[in-house]
């Protein structure tokens, strides 16, 4: 499974970011997907993750209520709604997929994107 995060980029305080995941392999649909972030000098931490079919998602407790995460199993591609974006969210993103989670720990996914840059100024 390859991905490919994108859709980070430079916003105020308050504003709205969607990042997007896009993915290889017609086993897309097998696997849980989750986001991660990774701030300067900080260590990576889970976002939110989302089941199989969709129908069951898991929050960090710091972006429940502002962040959402989807997917569309049809077009390979899982999404992260950010609103009401605050300095602190400013980090890498990276999506991960996940065979049998979704879980909450990095450890617990196979694979990897490289990463999108989310910078909220204050």
């Amino acid at each position: 499974v390859q991905l490919q995060a994108s859709g980070g980029g430079l916003v105020q305080a308050g504003g709205s970011l969607r990042l997007s995941c896009a993915t290889s392999g017609r086993t897309f649909r097998s696997y849980a997907m989750g986001w991660f972030r990774q701030a300067l000098g900080k260590e990576r931490e889970f976002v939110a993750a989302i089941s199989q079919s969709g129908t069951s998602a898991d929050y960090a407790d710091s972006v429940k209520g502002r962040f959402t995460i989807s997917r569309d199993n049809a077009k390979n591609m899982v999404y992260l709604q950010m609103n009401s974006l605050k300095p602190e969210d400013t980090a890498v993103y990276y999506c991960a997929a996940d065979r049998w989670g979704p879980g909450t720990a990095g450890s617990e996914y196979e694979y990897w994107g490289q990463g999108t840059q989310v910078t909220v100024s204050s």
